[in-house]
């Protein structure tokens, strides 16, 4: 199916490209959050009237993504989880807690925001993560998973 952005997509393009995905791709995910639509004579037309408004858009929440990433960068979470002595959770620590542990700080980060590469946390001691605010922000956050008394 072709469609045309409109926001940046990770690993797929920027705001106005008319790229190629699969259909369920586009029906299920990009058209309902509103990053895409169907590309056609109609839809292209109505997004060239509209594009000097979502490039002022886009280029508004980049610049608050980067304020929150100053704020963010190099914050140390601490989170604390029942543990044997041999230094391994009894549970784990998802991505879910650490967006927890950073709403309880003061900071809104969404859970899918929040980049675990290795999966969850099953070990105690400092994990450096990193959060996406952005598609062109990302930004370094220390985990220190601490056993609970």
């Amino acid at each position: 199916m072709q469609i045309i952005l409109l926001e940046k997509v990770t690993n797929l393009g920027s705001l106005g490209d008319v790229v190629k995905v699969r259909d369920g791709f586009a029906r299920n995910f990009l058209i309902p959050q509103g990053k895409a639509k169907r590309a056609t004579r109609e839809n292209l037309a109505q997004f060239e009237q509209r594009r000097a408004e979502l490039e002022k858009a886009q280029a508004q929440q980049l610049t608050e993504a980067q304020g929150r990433a100053e704020k963010l960068e190099g914050l140390v979470v601490q989170i604390s989880q029942k543990a044997g002595v041999d230094g391994k959770l009894f549970g784990s620590v998802t991505n879910a807690d650490i967006a927890d542990a950073l709403k309880q700080q003061g900071f809104e980060v969404v859970k899918a925001a929040v980049r675990m590469p290795e999966g969850p946390l099953k070990t105690i001691g400092e994990h450096p993560l990193k959060v996406a605010l952005h598609t062109d922000v990302v930004v370094t956050v220390t985990v220190t998973v601490v056993a609970e008394q």
